[in-house]
């Protein structure tokens, strides 16, 4: 079986959540810690290169519009099918921090790793080899502040103080993965900014004369304070893009956007005067 599609047990055009769940699914059946069966690691090597392709939007719309000759050997894709590599699809390692040790980072959705280290310990799917040793794990937990911006902790594991470097723009549950233990981020929640990846979504409360008339305002970012103007006639619920006033991308120049959400005001009580001048207006309203 050759089509990716199939392999995942799903029609051509299922949705991303659709993908992801297969995979999920079909990643835990066909484990070769879990399933012993002679051809489950040849079946597992197949569901992840089907996810690698299908959960990226760019190589899926490829693989829609030219089928499986895309990502095989010799075709358009440049032969994604040949291997696995922490640079494309859902793949994403950050090395080199924590004080010169090697490290790596597990960042946003559903990957391999997701499973195999926090189901199955840290074994590859990617060559040959046998069980590794399971790995100790600590958790960290970070404010919503310094999973934004980053952080460096000192911390006592196995009985050694270590400082631990956090660069700026992890998840809650990114992994941090050091020589001899993985350390697990857990980022709490903020009470103003709600957080997608490296989007960040803001509520805006404005009153109902800045809706109709337009104003400008100021607006809270992660980071400051920035004016932006409203135009006549803003509903609420309508939304302002930032852009690159999101989340950072860990070692990376690149950054999300933010997006303000209007929420238009309405007074409770009016006054004597007020309550008249909205009468004289329900003619032109």
């Amino acid at each position: 079986m050759n089509d990716y599609y199939e392999i995942l047990g799903l029609k051509k055009g299922a949705s991303k959540a659709e993908i992801k769940s297969a995979y999920r699914k079909l990643a835990l059946k066909w484990h070769p810690d879990r399933n012993k069966s002679v051809n489950a690691e040849k079946k597992f090597k197949e569901i992840n290169q089907a996810y690698q392709v299908l959960s990226d939007p760019k190589k899926k719309e490829l693989y829609d519009q030219v089928g499986h000759s895309a990502y095989t050997s010799g075709g358009v894709g440049g032969g994604a099918g040949g291997g696995y590599s922490g640079q494309q699809g859902p793949f994403r390692y950050y090395t080199n921090f924590g004080g010169g040790q090697n490290v790596e980072f597990d960042l946003g959705g559903m990957d391999p790793f997701d499973i195999f280290e926090q189901f199955f310990g840290s074994r590859s799917p990617f060559g040959g080899g046998g069980r590794q040793t399971r790995r100790s794990v600590y958790e960290m937990q970070l404010t919503f502040d310094e999973g934004v911006h980053g952080v460096e902790k000192s911390t006592v594991i196995n009985g050694k103080q270590k400082n631990i470097k956090v660069p700026a723009g992890v998840h809650d549950g990114s992994r941090i993965r050091f020589n001899e233990f993985d350390v697990v981020v857990r980022v709490s929640p903020d009470s103003k900014f709600k957080r997608e990846d490296q989007d960040i979504y803001l509520e805006k409360e404005i009153s109902l004369t800045q809706a109709v008339l337009g104003d400008v305002i100021k607006v809270e970012t992660i980071d400051d304070e920035v004016k932006v103007r409203i135009r006549p006639g803003t509903q609420s619920g309508m939304v302002m893009r930032l852009r690159g006033r999101g989340v950072p991308y860990p070692n990376s120049n690149q950054r999300g956007d933010e997006y303000v959400i209007f929420k238009v005001r309405i007074p409770e009580h009016l006054s004597g005067r007020a309550k008249k001048l909205f009468e004289e207006l329900k003619n032109e309203l």
